[in-house]
């Protein structure tokens, strides 16, 4: 019974790992012919996923989609992590310091996910948390900063991918952006020059975990005018020393050399 159940609920998952940012919603063939499972099992179980709210059916189609309870669970996940909790006075210090917007992003293998900000001086309250936000990592500092480090194959994926022009300044030409992570890896930080947002520009740096895999980032973000090129490069061993410091505080060694993983 307890082999069934192991069984049952694997076909469960991989019925939900079909879903992507790239492909929302699916129908019942789309998703038995990427599970192997037949259509009638592939059925069922899309109902019973439906039954608790992890798909949803879109109305007047046979198409369904990740349901809204997933995105609950996802937040409670990033709520309870270690990163969130220890990180927490390092982005309020790094935002008091800077006088600037800063971010704490994780690496979810393609896009940015938002678990903390803190905004400070003239640019707000401090502490305003962000749950579940998504951003692309092609063109984020956050997201440049966590891909340089991956292995090839995970950058591979995400260039492969495509990449959308967000503004004139978005690096879309996958030479350019391999160009652009090479330069990140060598200077140990990252830089976003109004390439996601027109008038935003950032400097962020690597996080990694006990193992020495760069997992997330954190960034200090400014309006264009006050976040010169200049600025950029005189924040940026603030920004280092602080992930440094989040890296160091959730095990990380620097002694230690890295198991080469990807995040």
């Amino acid at each position: 019974m307890e082999t069934k159940s192991v069984k049952t609920l694997g076909k469960l998952v991989s019925v939900l790992d079909c879903f992507s940012t790239t492909e929302r919603t699916l129908t019942v063939t789309e998703i038995a012919d990427r599970t192997g499972l037949p259509r009638s099992t592939a059925h069922r179980s899309i109902l019973a996923l439906k039954e608790v709210g992890f798909l949803e059916q879109e109305r007047a189609r046979d198409e369904y989609r990740l349901g809204i309870r997933l995105f609950q669970f996802g937040a409670t996940v990033l709520s309870n992590m270690d990163l969130q909790r220890m990180a927490r006075p390092y982005c309020e210090a790094l935002s008091s310091l800077t006088n600037e917007s800063v971010h704490l992003c994780v690496f979810d293998g393609e896009r940015m996910v938002f678990v903390e900000r803190a905004t400070g001086g003239p640019t707000g309250d401090q502490n305003d948390m962000i749950v579940m936000e998504i951003s692309p990592c092609y063109c984020t500092g956050v997201g440049k900063a966590a891909l340089a480090f991956q292995d090839e194959a995970t950058i591979n994926r995400v260039i492969s991918a495509g990449q959308d022009r967000f503004t004139q300044h978005t690096i879309v030409d996958p030479d350019d952006l391999r160009r652009d992570l090479a330069d990140i890896r060598e200077r140990g930080y990252a830089l976003d020059c109004e390439e996601h947002k027109l008038n935003v520009r950032c400097v962020s740096a690597p996080i990694r975990n006990s193992a020495g895999r760069v997992f997330a980032a954190v960034s200090a973000s400014g309006p264009a005018r006050r976040m010169t090129e200049e600025n950029q490069h005189r924040l940026a061993p603030y920004v280092v020393s602080h992930a440094e410091a989040i890296s160091r505080k959730l095990g990380w060694n620097p002694a230690t050399p890295e198991d080469g993983g990807a995040a």
